[in-house]
């Protein structure tokens, strides 16, 4: 599977189930594999007949619990992993996997009773310090700062601590107002991660000029008269510019579901896209778009004439493919001001994606790259696109809903701005702040640290980005 060989992978991985009379790690490899190869109802069979076999090990409904998360099952996976935290209650992995579960689920004080017990089990599970960090704003009565204070102090402090302690403790300084300690460590944790990428922001810059090159021209969509387009909104933007609280409010809506982050519309491009082409952003550009409705259609699921939101922040990159194959959808860009936008990103720590945000010069340049796409897609797609600023969002949020609503041919209605009344999941770096009411705090929270940030001013100014006085 690794190796990208799913139909191997695939007679191998039914080979170790067949034989198994009990719930297996080898029942999420199969589902896994599935999923790689879009058979989706295929991987849901497996996840459910393996529930009902015997009981099985920890892991095996950790991995099952993944799958779920792919499937979109989110109470099959917090079900499972709590079943694999109680099988195997001394593995802070398991506790930890269960309190980012309930996070999602807005059950903050459970999801910090996972994270205490996956420290006490052991104190060097570091993730479980900044998952604890983020799941509420800390006090001065109530913090874990002397604790991490005390591991960052001992000697021999690994590279994975600092970064992962380092972003913990920066943002718990951050809450009690102490900006110089917090961007200290910030600092150093996001140093921390850089050393340990493979990343040139080069090829980036080249990739996002390529793709404005590749779609250079208004071209006519291929309609594919089966798939009604016009009820998908695409929230997009930088990472922490907003997206999910725009999407909060959309599902506050009668009549509005959400998918969360997926690549539906990105792997529904690749299925469609040329056989032959100078490059992937060519053969992208000659896509069968009447195809990609089809696919993302199937992909993003959804009761007809309901909405669907498709909340990935980089379908940014696929905005003139989104034209072409959707032209009645609504594609709404989340607008930030561009040092609160990077600084935002510089104090967060991501998975595997977002590289560039932990160097104030590679930040700088990304950003500036970004914003030429955007003025591409601005000059290309003209009013089709919605932009929303961030600033104006939380100081008016009310208005700037009702305006978004009306482009997307929804009703609007005054409790959608009730974000932190609703129920749902949220599986983004936000999913804590969102079960708060709307803030407007974070809006200019880069000049508390504008002595520190004035490297990351420069660049931007440099890069011929505008910045506030």
């Amino acid at each position: 599977m690794e190796a990208g060989r799913h139909a191997d992978a695939l007679t191998v991985a039914r080979h170790a189930v067949a034989a198994s009379a009990v719930c297996s790690p080898a029942d999420g490899l199969l589902a896994t594999v599935l999923l790689h190869l879009g058979q989706r109802d295929e991987a849901e069979a497996v996840v459910s007949a393996a529930i009902d076999r015997g009981t099985g090990s920890a892991d095996a409904y950790d991995a099952l619990a993944f799958v779920s998360l792919q499937l979109g099952d989110h109470e099959r996976a917090n079900s499972l992993y709590r079943r694999a935290a109680t099988l195997n209650d001394d593995s802070a992995r398991f506790w930890y996997n269960l309190g980012s579960s309930e996070r999602s689920f807005g059950r903050l004080l459970d999801a910090e009773a996972a994270c205490d017990r996956a420290i006490a089990l052991d104190q060097c599970h570091y993730q479980s310090y900044l998952l604890r960090s983020e799941l509420r704003a800390q006090s001065p009565a109530a913090n874990h700062i002397p604790e991490m204070e005390r591991l960052l102090a001992a000697p021999g402090v690994t590279p994975r601590a600092l970064m992962f302690l380092g972003y913990a403790l920066g943002k718990e300084l951050d809450d009690l107002g102490r900006y110089d300690d917090a961007f200290h460590w910030y600092a150093r944790a996001a140093a921390a991660r850089r050393r340990n990428l493979s990343y040139d922001v080069a090829t980036d810059e080249r990739k996002l000029a390529r793709i404005a090159e590749a779609f250079a021209g208004p071209s006519t969509p291929m309609v594919d008269p089966g798939v009604e387009a016009g009820r998908f909104i695409f929230v997009v933007g930088l990472p922490r510019s907003g997206t999910t609280l725009l999407e909060r409010m959309l599902t506050g809506l009668t009549g509005v579901c959400s998918n969360g982050e997926t690549e539906n519309f990105s792997r529904a491009l690749l299925a469609a896209a040329a056989a032959d082409g100078h490059d992937v952003f060519a053969r992208a550009a000659s896509a069968d778009f009447a195809r990609v409705a089809r696919e993302y259609a199937k992909h993003a699921g959804g009761a007809a004439h309901r909405k669907v939101v498709e909340k990935l922040p980089l379908n940014y990159l696929y905005l003139g493919a989104i034209r072409r194959s959707l032209p009645t959808a609504t594609p709404i860009v989340v607008l930030r001001e561009a040092p609160d936008s990077c600084f935002a990103m510089y104090r967060t720590l991501f998975g595997e994606a977002y590289p560039f945000s932990y160097d104030f010069s590679e930040l700088a340049r990304y950003f500036a790259a970004y914003m030429r796409l955007l003025d591409h897609w601005r000059r290309l797609l003209g009013n089709w696109l919605v932009e929303v600023t961030y600033e104006d969002l939380v100081r008016q949020p009310a208005q700037v809903g009702a305006s978004v609503a009306r482009c997307c041919g929804l009703d609007w209605a005054e409790s959608a701005v009730e974000i932190h009344r609703r129920e749902g999941i949220s599986m983004t770096a936000s999913a804590a702040q969102i079960r708060r009411p709307i803030y407007q705090s974070s809006a200019g929270k880069w000049r508390r640290y504008e002595r520190h940030l004035a490297p990351l001013v420069t660049a931007l100014r440099a890069q011929g980005v505008a910045v506030p006085d």
